[in-house]
């Protein structure tokens, strides 16, 4: 098994794979990076919409690092990354040297990748895993609490799930409520305005087994819907399901 270090080599060195069961048992965190302009409207996103945007660290302005994992390079040591410019999305490059600026403020937000293992550990299945695909995310028809000028909608990762196992998935990730915590619905995915499940939003579609159901957690990528709708004249984000792996063990965020 690879550790948060190897891992950041790899990709670092040039591959490009979600990071779902890459370096079992340490957090993963979404990234948003934005001018300092924009950095308290994001600041203030969070803060209102908690469980889709649990901030886990705030870097300052111009830094490449992370408390979260020392002398890693925010610049290059995710697998792919995302560049917006005035909310379109220009370019999905392998490192974002070349655009890094002394203004750009850097949000390491939790991800649900990090309870994955812990599903695992309660014999939970986790299908994306299984089938090494990107997970399923799909934009709602919640909106978030806008913040500033960022607004837009709740966006969720779906993992089928046994029925008979779906209890226990809750009672697992509501002790992480720093990567995301407990579902926010189980079931019809009409109820969250979401029409072709087949077809998601971001990742890729899921293949449920005989007697699995839905199950639907809130998504680091709701930044990148609120980019979209709020078009800030420049960001940098992590492409959907290749995130940024951390030092940080997840039993840290893990509650007894």
């Amino acid at each position: 098994m690879l550790t948060p270090a190897d891992a950041r080599a790899q990709y670092r060195g040039g591959l490009v794979a979600p990071t779902s069961g890459h370096a079992p048992g340490f957090t993963q965190a979404n990234l948003v990076v934005l001018p300092r302009d924009w950095a308290y409207d994001m600041l203030l996103f969070g803060q209102r919409n908690p469980q889709p945007v649990p901030l886990l660290d705030v870097t300052d302005a111009g830094s490449t690092s992370t408390a979260l994992a020392p002398g890693a390079d925010l610049r290059t040591d995710l697998p792919q990354y995302r560049v917006w410019r005035d909310g379109e999305l220009v370019d999905e490059p392998a490192d974002v040297v070349d655009l890094w600026r002394d203004d750009l403020v850097s949000f390491l937000i939790g991800c649900s990748f990090s309870f994955e293992q812990a599903l695992l550990d309660a014999g939970v299945p986790v299908r994306n895993i299984e089938q090494n695909r990107n997970v399923s995310m799909y934009r709602t028809n919640r909106e978030c609490r806008p913040a500033g000028r960022l607004s837009g909608p709740l966006v969720v990762s779906m993992r089928p799930i046994p029925a008979a196992l779906v209890a226990t998935a809750v009672q697992v990730t509501a002790r992480m409520p720093r990567v995301h915590g407990a579902p926010v619905h189980v079931g019809s995915p009409e109820a969250l305005g979401i029409t072709d499940a087949a077809r998601p939003d971001f990742g890729d579609p899921a293949h449920a087994e005989p007697g699995d159901v839905p199950v639907y957690w809130a998504c680091g990528v709701t930044p990148q819907a609120a980019l979209m709708d709020s078009r800030p004249p420049f960001a940098i984000t992590h492409a959907p399901g290749h995130m940024f792996v951390t030092d940080v063990p997840d039993a840290v965020y893990r509650q007894p």
